[in-house]
């Protein structure tokens, strides 16, 4: 074990130490009347810390703006990176509970888009924007069942009339640069807001692939890859808000985000014999790539309120076009002859048609909440491959060319009550939802229809003893339908010998699971355990005739899991505050693999220690570290990892100014390296890196007379499946 490692143990225990010094010394003190509870312990100064967590029926709600931990963020990715239960991996990818893509939601409306767009989206939110983070990690029947997890984003708000403005530049140093700009401008009357948000993102960013891969003929392959993408985003949306009067508000929000991307990728495969004394061959692999994405979405919502009654509708309509033209060259690297050539071309076209209606009734102390909803999809899907034959012509290649087209229609309700007796709180709640599917792989003439209605109850129930302690327990049943990428079965290639494929037959999955979260003080522990069915996973496929690795879709019999997770902050002095989160993960996977059936039980841990020290002259320093254990699933093994950030933030003009600087990934130290257990089927390993390693530095402004904050996108789950 390395000295960061020790140090970072060492902080941890430290943690673990003072926090056990303070549960001790408020018992002790508790029958002792005291202006100020202040105590010493060699010379650590122990007190409570600000209030900035709290539950909300066993959901975590952090607050944001103000909150010392968030401070020296950037923007809401980076404050998600050290709130409890959230986990945001290399990729910027969000997830909780270990492997659950959670939908967004702003102010309670969700905002689901595909990866990159959401990843803008939040990248364009500093946290003096938002209010609080609340993290479901347990929804309710109220929302889709694709919903695993939600993160509701509370932005803050004031109702003041006139205008106002915000400005947020961030730039990324590393061996190259990326530049991310975004401008907020909202107006406010009595009885109309407006709001145009523009955005553009600039800049290139690279990622390595390393693998080395014992052959069935006992050759010795190693591929490397290197990958730049220069990419240029433009975002625009425009939203206008109308109150008709105190009973009647409608809204309108017209969006449109365009990204254009070339990316080059470089490649080798090296093999040797099984000693490494003989070449065998050496091949180099060039790959641009040229990409474009046209989206284009246009939300109305209708709200009614009067007395104890509410009534809502949103309706979405959303189109996305998506093209790309690869070549693919390989050249045998010492003689620099051209082996293969040959040309991808892939157009992608969704279009997504939504509406939904909610209403709730108060009677008394309860309320009951009904919905239903409609969901309307078709993407189509052409690539064509063509290969240059011995004539140096390009000639239609078949074998990999296909057109896939899906339809899809979701038609959904829900029926939810609530009520409160005292210090209890009871939710309850039914769901269903019908889905009509038809997908047809034209080239090879496979269509695949489905017709499937499923019922997903929920229950939650909460008990608050006091201010200081609380504890909730909740069951939920959810359904995850696969992607529209998951089904399409088009060839995209890593390597002239190694690609993923689309499966039209994967079926969803469901999970049924159990949450119980108490609190005490700021102290948080959740303990979960469920059971989820067709899981779907992508398993890897070697042919040693032609040493190609193909990586399939299928789905699992079932798996079962477990995390149990704990979170703390503790204040050692008035300048210095460390928050410690420690989770546990469990995880049995049933996974039938070729002729056998592998079902190994993997357990891993993670923890976070952030620490943050507030300086004289309004300067704050953050230091966070994060470790992950060895971990992996029933065929790979994950080696453990670990990243440290350092951050400085300081404002000026009464807070209208801010700037930060980042270091991120001091060490360079959170690649994922993977190695398949099983050597007698595969003997491989390979290593993933990012640029997690850089320099950020930000600066936002804000100006303008008023702070009016407008409704946000609202989007739906459909558009988050459409990537």
């Amino acid at each position: 074990m390395n000295v960061k490692l020790w140090i970072f143990i060492l902080l941890l225990f430290l943690s673990f130490f003072v926090k056990s010094q303070e549960i001790l010394k408020t018992k002790v003190s508790d029958s002792i009347q005291q202006k100020d509870s202040v105590a010493t312990i060699s010379e650590v100064i122990i007190q409570s810390s600000r209030r900035d967590l709290k539950l909300n029926q066993g959901n975590i709600v952090m607050n944001v703006s103000g909150n010392k931990d968030f401070k020296t963020s950037t923007n809401i990715l980076e404050v998600l990176r050290k709130t409890p239960g959230v986990t945001v991996d290399s990729e910027d990818g969000i997830f909780i509970g270990g492997r659950n893509s959670p939908a967004i939601f702003i102010n309670g409306k969700p905002v689901v888009m595909s990866n990159q767009e959401l990843q803008s989206y939040l990248r364009s939110l500093s946290p003096e924007m938002v209010e609080s983070l609340e993290v479901n990690t347990n929804p309710s029947s109220k929302y889709d069942a694709e919903f695993k997890g939600i993160i509701d984003i509370k932005l803050k708000k004031n109702t003041n009339l006139g205008w106002i403005g915000n400005y947020i530049g961030n730039t990324s140093v590393n061996k190259f640069n990326y530049r991310e700009n975004s401008l907020n401008l909202s107006y406010n009357t009595e009885k109309i807001s407006y709001n145009v948000q523009l955005g553009y993102n600039n800049g290139i960013s690279t990622y390595r692939y390393n693998a080395l891969q014992r052959l069935a003929n006992t050759n010795v392959m190693r591929t490397q890859t290197y990958q730049k993408d220069d990419a240029e985003i433009y975002a625009i949306q425009m939203a206008v808000d109308y109150k008709l009067n105190d009973k009647n508000r409608i809204g309108v929000n017209v969006r449109g985000n365009f990204r254009d991307s070339e990316r080059i990728r470089l490649g080798s495969l090296y093999t040797v014999n099984q000693d490494e004394t003989q070449l065998i061959f050496n091949t180099e692999i060039k790959n641009p790539t040229n990409y474009f994405q046209d989206n284009y979405g246009i939300t109305t919502d209708y709200s009614f309120q009067h007395k104890n009654f509410k009534l809502n509708f949103l309706g979405n309509y959303l189109s996305v076009k998506n093209k790309q033209e690869d070549d693919f060259l390989n050249s045998d690297k010492p003689t620099s002859q051209l082996l293969s050539y040959w040309k991808s071309d892939l157009l992608n076209k969704i279009s997504i048609y939504t509406g939904q209606i909610d209403v709730s009734q108060r009677i008394g102390d309860a309320t009951f909440e009904a919905g239903v909803k409609l969901s309307d999809t078709k993407t189509n899907n052409m690539i064509r491959y063509d290969t240059l034959s011995v004539n140096q012509q390009f000639v239609f290649d078949p074998t990999r060319s296909n057109q896939f087209s899906y339809k899809e229609k979701i038609f959904a309700g829900y029926l939810t009550y609530s009520q409160k007796f005292n210090n209890l709180q009871i939710n309850a709640g039914l769901r269903f939802e019908n889905t009509q599917s038809i997908s047809n792989a034209l080239t090879v003439d496979s269509v695949v229809s489905r017709n499937y209605l499923k019922w997903l109850p929920s229950f939650s129930v909460s008990y608050t003893f006091n201010k200081s302690s609380e504890l909730s327990f909740s069951y939920s049943r959810k359904m995850t339908r696969p992607v529209f990428s998951q089904l399409n079965p088009f060839r995209f290639y890593y390597s002239p010998l190694n690609y993923w494929i689309g499966n039209p037959y994967l079926q969803p999955s469901f999970t049924n699971q159990i949450k119980a979260t108490y609190r005490y003080k700021n102290w948080v522990t959740a303990f979960t355990i469920g059971k989820e069915t067709d899981v779907m996973t992508r398993y890897p496929i070697y042919n040693p005739e032609t040493n190609v690795l193909e990586f399939l879709g299928t789905n699992l019999p079932y798996r079962n899991f477990a995390s149990l997770e704990t979170s703390f902050p503790v204040k050692i002095t008035k300048w210095w505050n460390i928050n410690t989160q420690i989770t546990g993960y469990y995880n049995h996977e049933f996974r039938p693999y070729l002729d056998e059936v592998f079902a190994l039980k993997i357990y891993n841990y993670e923890m976070r220690l952030n620490q943050v020290f507030s300086l004289p002259k309004g300067y704050t320093i953050n230091v966070f570290s994060n470790y992950e254990s060895k971990t992996g699933n029933s065929l790979y093994t994950i080696k453990p990892r670990y990243t440290v950030d350092i951050s400085v933030q300081k404002a000026w003009f009464d807070n209208t100014l801010n700037a930060k600087i980042s270091f991120n990934n001091i060490f360079d130290s959170y690649d994922q390296r993977l190695e398949f257990r099983h050597k007698q089927i595969i003997d491989n390993q390979f290593t993933h890196w990012w640029d997690t390693q850089k320099l950020i530095l930000s600066l936002s402004y804000s100006f303008g007379s008023s702070k009016y904050q407008t409704k946000n996108i609202q989007k739906t789950e459909e558009e988050n499946r459409a990537r």
